[in-house]
């Protein structure tokens, strides 16, 4: 039987389904093949001159990797003349970025994270790529800040690629989650995890324990719990996962489940979180709700978020439907 590509996949789902416009499918698969681009530099590593400092910082204030710049440019690069976008969107660059004058425009926006976790990079830990498509609003020929400002229920594809010890893209159109490996000597992606569930039990979470005294009270609470083990109120033991890198996370969720959870910091009140809602939140939420997750901040459902600005930040608690839930009603009762 012959294996069935990503090409090949998006091509049936248009045809038989009737669930994927064309522009659409070209533009995912323009997507996986800066991934693949980046995929490539990942591997090469020193060999190509590409670790280390890149000597800038992003709109986050954050210092950037050169693999930063370098999966940021890919991202642009295969996708600003393809005609199937008005604008895109980054964590790298503070506005958006216009398709240039000389290329047809189209009638998606795509926003992505081009490299999250890139301080595993120099490490040689897992990385990877977020992105998320939405629609821009009918009427608009210059997609501005504020065409990006739609709640994540509004996305028609989300999605990630992993870079780990096989390149995975991980895709969702709205009708489950699939999961494609890079074939290097074949030079495609190969639909390897079709549709993918979060397993319902879990004995594992994934948080950054360093930052326990910052918590809020109900995150404390739920943690608490999880540590206490078999002899506390969950009566079972958990094991504790930390990768610093969302894209690792998520794709350890989805293939064995857990729970995920990145909550505000009392070192910095002004913040609703650390992640950001637009292109870190909203997709992976859209993945792992349609693989039979949950994801909240703790208070709502992420995708019912309004944004307010393409930067915003978000708590995140996604996994595991039955402990996304719990940590959540935890928050309510403190209310």
């Amino acid at each position: 039987m012959s294996r069935i590509t990503l090409s090949r996949f998006l091509i049936e789902q248009q045809r038989k389904a009737g669930t994927l416009p064309p522009e659409l499918r070209l533009l995912i698969e323009t997507v996986g093949r800066a991934c693949k681009a980046i995929s490539y530099s990942v591997n090469k590593g020193a060999l190509a001159d590409v670790l280390g400092e890149a000597g800038t910082g992003n709109i986050q204030g954050e210092a950037q990797k050169k693999l930063d710049v370098i999966a940021n440019d890919y991202l642009l690069d295969a996708n600003e003349w393809g005609g199937s976008l008005a604008a895109m969107a980054s964590e790298e660059m503070e506005l958006p970025y216009h398709i240039p004058g000389e290329y047809p425009k189209g009638e998606y926006l795509l926003m992505f994270d081009p490299l999250d976790g890139s301080s595993n990079i120099d490490v040689n830990i897992s990385v990877g790529t977020i992105f998320s498509i939405l629609r821009c609003p009918q009427g608009i020929d210059h997609a501005t800040e504020s065409a990006f400002l739609q709640p994540g229920t509004e996305q028609v594809a989300a999605g990630y690629t992993v870079y780990g010890p096989q390149t995975l893209l991980v895709l969702t159109f709205g009708s489950g989650v699939h999961g494609f490996t890079l074939d290097r000597e074949q030079g495609s992606f190969v639909l390897t995890h079709p549709d993918m569930k979060v397993p319902e039990s879990t004995g594992e979470f994934a948080i950054n324990m360093s930052n326990m005294r910052h918590w809020d009270a109900p995150v404390k609470r739920y943690v608490d719990e999880l540590l206490a083990g078999s002899t506390g109120p969950r009566g079972r033991d958990f094991n504790m996962r930390w990768v610093a890198s969302m894209v690792a996370e998520v794709h350890r969720i989805l293939t064995r489940g857990g729970i995920f959870m990145y909550p505000r910091d009392a070192r910095t009140p002004d913040q609703a979180g650390k992640l950001r809602l637009m292109y870190e939140g909203n997709p992976m939420a859209f993945v792992v709700e349609q693989a039979g997750g949950a994801a909240t901040n703790g208070h709502q459902r992420i995708m019912d978020i309004q944004p307010q600005k393409l930067h915003e930040r978000v708590a995140v608690f996604l996994g595991s439907k039955e402990e996304v839930e719990r940590v959540t009603a935890y928050h309510a009762e403190q209310r």
